[in-house]
C-alpha cells in the first residue's frame, strides 16, 4: 500500500455530530449506587432484600452541586448493576426500588437525577448493565434480550435527553445454567432510534475502553484505529473459523499500547473514529464503603489522571461513590471542589490573544493563523500539504507561563503526530515541552517560565496539521 494512500485514507476518517458534542465535554463523573450500598459490596449476587435500600437523605441536586464544582459537565447514574436491582420503578421486574421501603415504594431515583442534571444544566447518561443476576431469563438468550430492550426503552423514553449508554459487556452464567450471549446490533439500533444523539460507551461503536481502570491512557491516544476494535465488543465467539479471513489478522485490543500509528495501521482494511475514555474512581471502590472515607485520593493524584486524560485525547470518566444515606460524602465533596478550583485558577489567564501570532507557512484567508486564538467553528491550516509548521507568538511584555493548551479540528480528522513547544530565554529558544498527538485538547504543563516569546512547533502531521485553539496561561 502506497504511503501517500494510506494518510488519504487515514486522515478521511472523521468523527459524527455525536462524536463531537462528547469530545466537547471531556471530564464528567461516574455515579456507582444501588444495593449494594447496603451490603457493603462491589457486586451483588441478585439475591439481596429490597427492604434493605432505604437511603435517608437522598438529595440528587447536592450531586450535580458537587460533581459540578469539579469542572465536571455530565453524569452518568448506574441504573442498574449486575445484581439487576433498579432505581426507578420498572415495570418488568420486582427487582427495583418500588420494592424497598424508599419513599414507600414511590421513588424514581432516575428521574431524581435527570431532573437536577436539567435544573443545574448538565449532561445526563445511563449505565444499565446487561448481565442481570436476578433475572430467571438470564441465559435463555433471545427471552431475556426482549427483556433487557424492555428496560432499556424504559430508561431512553422516560427521562429526557440521554448523552451517553454505557455497557461494561460483563457477562456471567444465568440461573439455566447458560452463558447469555448479548444481541449487542439489537441493543445498539435500539438506542439508536430512542436516542440518536446519545454516544454507546466501551461495550460500544463510539467510545473505547482506555484498557485500565487506574486512570492511564497511552502517551500517543490517537482516535482513528482499526474498524476492527470495535467488533470486539460484540462478539463473544472468537474462535477461529475455516474461511475466517480475520482470525489470521494480527489481534488488536483496548489493551494495546499502539492502536493508530502509521506502523500499526498500514496494513489494515477499514478505519473508524473510535475515542478514548479514561474510568477511574475517586476511591479504591467503585460503591461506597465506609473504611474507605479516609481513602479518596488525592488532589496531586486526581490532577495527574485529569492531565494525562483530559490533557491527552481522551474523556475523564472520575466515579464519584454515593453513601448509604444518599449523599456525596464531605470528604470526596472537598477533594472535588479543590479539583475544580486548581482547575479554573490554572487556565484562568489565556495570554495568547493579546499576541502577535504568525506562521511560517502561506494560509488562505478562512484559515488564517489567527484563528487559533479563538474558540469558536474558525481554525487554521496551511495553504498546501506542508507536514511541518511553526506557529509563533510574540507578546509585547514578559509574561510568566506554565500550560499551553492545543486542539485539532476534528471535523479534519487527527493528524498531528508530534509538536514541540518553545519559550524564548535571554534572547535564544530553548525547548520547554515535547509530545506526539493532540486531536481533542492536549495540555502541556511544565516548568514556569518568563518570556515575551513561545512557538509551537509542529515536527510532523499527516499531509498537513490544523488547529482549532492555542491557549498560553500565565502561572497563577
Amino acid at each position: 500500500m502506497l504511503q501517500n494512500t494510506l494518510l488519504e485514507r487515514l486522515v478521511s476518517t472523521v468523527p459524527t455530530q455525536r462524536h463531537l458534542d462528547w469530545h466537547e465535554l471531556e471530564f464528567y463523573a461516574f455515579i456507582h449506587f444501588g444495593i449494594n450500598n447496603f451490603y457493603d459490596r462491589e457486586w451483588g449476587n441478585g439475591k439481596e432484600d429490597p427492604a434493605k435500600f432505604d437511603p435517608s437523605e437522598l438529595d440528587t441536586d447536592q450531586w450535580v452541586q458537587t460533581i459540578k464544582s469539579a469542572g465536571m459537565k455530565a453524569v452518568i447514574l448506574t441504573c442498574k448493576h449486575h445484581d439487576g436491582f433498579c432505581l426507578w420503578p420498572s415495570a418488568y421486574t420486582e427487582f427495583s426500588i418500588k420494592s424497598s421501603p424508599y419513599q414507600k415504594g414511590k421513588g424514581d431515583i432516575v428521574k431524581a437525577l435527570s431532573e437536577s442534571c436539567q435544573k443545574y444544566d448538565m449532561k445526563f447518561g445511563v449505565y444499565l448493565s446487561p448481565w442481570d443476576q436476578n433475572n430467571e431469563a438470564y441465559g435463555d438468550s433471545e427471552r431475556y434480550d426482549d427483556y433487557f430492550i424492555k428496560q432499556m426503552t424504559e430508561l431512553l423514553t422516560n427521562y429526557g435527553p440521554i448523552f451517553s449508554v454505557w455497557f461494561d459487556g460483563a457477562c456471567g452464567e444465568g440461573p439455566n445454567g447458560k452463558k447469555q450471549i448479548y444481541d449487542w446490533k439489537r441493543y445498539y439500533a435500539c438506542i439508536r432510534e430512542l436516542q440518536p444523539n446519545a454516544v454507546i460507551n466501551i461495550s460500544g461503536p463510539d467510545i473505547r475502553w482506555c484498557g485500565n481502570e487506574a486512570g492511564h491512557c497511552r502517551t500517543s491516544e490517537w482516535n482513528v484505529v482499526p474498524s476492527r476494535l470495535a467488533d470486539t465488543s460484540y462478539v463473544a465467539e472468537n474462535s477461529q473459523q475455516a474461511d475466517d479471513e480475520a482470525f489470521r489478522e494480527r489481534p488488536i485490543t483496548s489493551l494495546d499500547e499502539d492502536l493508530g500509528s502509521q506502523e500499526v495501521l498500514k496494513d489494515e482494511k477499514d478505519f473508524i473514529w473510535y475515542p478514548a475514555e479514561v474510568d477511574t474512581s475517586i476511591r479504591p471502590g467503585w460503591f461506597y464503603h465506609k473504611h474507605e472515607d479516609d481513602q479518596v485520593k488525592s488532589l496531586e493524584k486526581l490532577l495527574e489522571i485529569y492531565y494525562n486524560s483530559v490533557g491527552g485525547n481522551a474523556s475523564l470518566l472520575l466515579n464519584i461513590p454515593v453513601d448509604n444515606r444518599g449523599l456525596i460524602h464531605e470528604n470526596d465533596a472537598k477533594r472535588l471542589a479543590e479539583l475544580g478550583q486548581y482547575i479554573q485558577a490554572a487556565f484562568a489567564s489565556n495570554v495568547a490573544p493579546t499576541s502577535k501570532v504568525s506562521s511560517n507557512c502561506e494560509t488562505q484567508e478562512a484559515y488564517a493563523v489567527e484563528n487559533v486564538l479563538t474558540q469558536d467553528t474558525t481554525y487554521f491550516k496551511p495553504a498546501t500539504n506542508q507536514a511541518q509548521v511553526t506557529l509563533s507568538f510574540e507578546f509585547d511584555k514578559a509574561y510568566v507561563i506554565n500550560h499551553v493548551v492545543l486542539q485539532e479540528q476534528l471535523t479534519e480528522s487527527q493528524r498531528i503526530e508530534s509538536f514541540e513547544v518553545w519559550a524564548e530565554q535571554k534572547g535564544q529558544m530553548e525547548k520547554v515541552y515535547t509530545s506526539t498527538v493532540v486531536g481533542s485538547r492536549r495540555i502541556c504543563k511544565f516548568d514556569a517560565v518568563t518570556t515575551e516569546k513561545i512557538e509551537v512547533r509542529i515536527t510532523d502531521s499527516r499531509i498537513y496539521p490544523t488547529l482549532k485553539f492555542v491557549g498560553i496561561y500565565e502561572a497563577n
